[in-house]
């Protein structure tokens, strides 16, 4: 009944919720294909009643990669108006009562993205959106100067505090003089999103600060199953439905009480879990390019409407250990990572002060950047003239800045 009665409150477009920040956990992967796990495969494909031959594919070749207007209505980017709306409740809703909320979360979360939003005024839920000024270099006086210019005296919002700041002695000022307010009472009500890699910063340099932040929950496969299916617009009454191009199994819909007798799921979304670390926007990238399509079936629908079983699959997905995903280069110098861990840092840095964080000359920084771009490990936004880390060159990139000895975040 327990399991019931979660299944009714979840929300799929924020699944879990928000939860302390040290309750959060890294969901498990599966047990890689063994000899036992191939017979069991094999077993499962007899009782299901298909054959490889007939139901999968021998080659990915025979699938091409999803149209973008396939991804539009297969597996679109969410909708942050709505996911902020959720993020406001469940503040609204959590037992930390404090004046001043802090949700942290690793890159990729959308959590920046949302709140943004709140201070739209066709959000209904307006907010003064609190921006940093163009000169982040500042004495503490002239950061004290700052905020008391800044106005605290109805609810406001800053969308990302790694924007406040730089790692450099002259770089600190703002944020250290934000966190002091916030601590003594003194910034009315406000909502602080903070990348994890920024969190860990300010954790460790100033240890006493105790907010009680909160974040989202990590995805776990349940929880991806209910959100990318959830994303999709579905082309008939059984939402979208996707199935393992290797196997046949079934990856949407994934919750067993859905599907039809013998039709089994496969770990896909259990293992894609783990490997994007539970969280949403990079489980996101790696969906949308693992997603394939045959052209006949953007026409096909059930011959019986409500009936899984005779639903033919909308879209194939291809193994995980099928996709080619970004890697750090082989022997990458000790100035490739200061770059990935400093944009990591700061969720984002143009190239000037990019300069400043890492110590390196402008055309180091250059050649490193190009460098990363051809990896697909960087990428350059023009909205805001900044170079981040990409969401699907993520995963390779924490692991080679925590195999080399780099501070990373607990997410």
């Amino acid at each position: 009944m327990a399991n019931v009665a979660e299944k009714e409150t979840i929300n799929p477009e924020l699944p879990g919720g928000l939860i302390p920040l040290e309750s959060w956990r890294l969901p498990e992967t599966s047990v890689h294909r063994s000899i036992k796990g191939a017979l069991r495969n094999t077993w499962i494909q007899v009782r299901a009643g298909f054959s490889p031959d007939d139901e999968a594919f021998e080659s990915l070749d025979d699938l091409p990669v999803l149209s973008r207007g396939q991804i539009e209505r297969f597996a679109p980017d969410p909708d942050y108006g709505r996911i902020a709306r959720l993020l406001l409740q469940s503040v609204v809703e959590s037992p930390v009562n404090n004046p001043v909320s802090f949700l942290v979360a690793p890159p990729f979360s959308g959590v920046r993205k949302a709140l943004t939003v709140l201070a739209d005024e066709d959000s209904g839920h307006s907010r003064h959106l609190i921006m940093p000024p163009d000169n982040l270099l500042m004495s503490d006086s002239d950061a004290r100067e700052w905020w008391d210019a800044c106005d605290f005296s109805t609810p406001w919002v800053i969308p990302e505090l790694a924007s406040f700041w730089l790692r450099h002695r002259s770089g600190l000022a703002l944020v250290r003089e934000l966190l002091r307010r916030v601590a003594a009472g003194e910034a009315g009500e406000g909502l602080i999103g903070c990348s994890s890699w920024c969190w860990q910063f300010w954790s460790y340099y100033l240890p006493d600060a105790r907010f009680q932040p909160l974040t989202p929950a990590p995805m776990d496969a349940g929880k991806l199953g209910l959100w990318l299916g959830g994303l999709g617009v579905p082309s008939s009454d059984s939402g979208v439905v996707a199935r393992m191009a290797d196997t046949g199994l079934w990856v949407l819909p994934s919750d067993p009480d859905v599907l039809g007798e013998g039709q089994k799921t496969a770990n896909f979304l259990r293992d894609l879990a783990a490997l994007s670390r539970g969280i949403p926007g990079i489980a996101l990238g790696i969906w949308q390019k693992a997603l394939r399509a045959r052209p006949e079936e953007e026409q096909l629908e059930p011959l019986e409407k409500g009936d899984h079983q005779s639903v033919r699959a909308q879209c194939w997905v291809a193994p995980l250990n099928k996709l080619s995903l970004p890697v750090v280069p082989s022997a990458a110098g000790r100035g490739l990572a200061f770059i990935l861990h400093a944009l990591l840092l700061h969720d984002g840095l143009g190239g000037d002060r990019l300069e400043l964080v890492t110590g390196m000359k402008g055309h180091e920084a250059a050649l490193a950047l190009n460098r990363l771009l051809r990896a697909d490990l960087v990428e350059y936004h023009e909205s805001d003239g900044v170079w981040r880390v990409t969401p699907l060159g993520y995963p390779a990139i924490r692991r080679q800045l925590q195999s080399d000895g780099f501070p990373v975040d607990a997410f």
